[in-house]
């Protein structure tokens, strides 16, 4: 996938949390980029316009640039007084195509190394995040380290068609597997759920995790008449191929019973929303 990746200096570094991630308990969020080179077709991100410290070209071009914070790191020597509870990150990827270049992660772990907050949550997709394993294991004896990771459904031809530019899911669940191994405590988190055969992805991720397991389905504005939702862009690839009940909310309530099923049965917790999320800061 073409993209630019460009650096500009930021004037903070760590967020007061508010909606969603607020009730699921963080106090903080943190963002190192502006835009995401997964560019993925339903994120909601681009839909929060100026409120989620977009600019219009972010927007209007999603997933074809990224803008780097290049001053992440200092900021957070400064920021950074030891209670927070930070969700790393609600507005982008952290380990986005473009970080293997730029390897901004590295040096925002080791500030988190020498000033610890209460609790790291890094949310991703992204298989890069072993790259950085051997810091991860360091931060996770300072520190309530969790990774909650992104598995979105059981099917290829899904993944190909909503979030071309992502990993595969057999690539997915193995970077789980190795973070487990690791000691990481790793959620596999079906967000969003796409289009998928739900038995048999809970039944995936189970065997991936040793963690209860974290969901959320595709945002609707029948449910959520304000603030962020699913991006035009994936409601047009559902119609077209005939996936819209995924995006109706009472389909979506199904859909998440039979993933509680399998996982209840297996002696686990599901839950999707704040619910499920404030599993990460407890």
């Amino acid at each position: 996938m073409p993209f630019q990746v460009f650096e500009s200096a930021s004037k903070t570094i760590l967020s007061p949390t508010t909606g969603f991630i607020a009730e699921a308990g963080f106090t903080h969020s943190l963002t190192p980029a502006r835009n995401c080179t997964y560019g993925c077709t339903y994120c909601y991100v681009p839909t929060m316009g100026i409120y989620g410290g977009l600019k219009p070209d972010d927007w209007n071009h999603w997933g074809q640039f990224t803008t780097f914070k290049s001053n992440a790191p200092e900021l957070l020597a400064t920021q950074l007084h030891g209670g927070e509870i930070i969700y790393c990150s609600p507005l982008i990827d952290p380990y986005q195509p473009a970080e293997e270049s730029i390897r901004m992660m590295p040096r925002i772990l080791n500030e988190l190394l020498a000033r610890p907050p209460k609790i790291f949550v890094i949310q991703t997709r992204g298989p890069l995040i072993l790259r950085d394993l051997d810091l991860l294991v360091t931060l996770a004896k300072r520190t309530g380290l969790r990774v909650s990771f992104s598995i979105t459904t059981n099917r290829e031809d899904i993944r190909r068609i909503y979030e071309p530019h992502c990993e595969t899911m057999k690539c997915r669940l193995n970077a789980i597997r190795k973070l487990r191994e690791a000691g990481i405590a790793t959620h596999a988190t079906l967000a969003p759920l796409l289009p998928c055969d739900p038995e048999q992805l809970a039944a995936a991720v189970l065997e991936a995790t040793d963690r209860d397991i974290i969901g959320d389905p595709l945002h609707v504005r029948a449910v959520k008449p304000r603030g962020a939702t699913t991006r035009q862009a994936a409601i047009a690839i559902s119609d077209r191929h005939e996936f819209s009940a995924w995006l109706d909310p009472n389909f979506q309530k199904e859909v998440a019973a039979r993933v509680g099923d399998v996982v209840t049965k297996a002696g686990r917790r599901f839950a999707t929303g704040p619910e499920g999320f404030r599993w990460l800061t407890q």
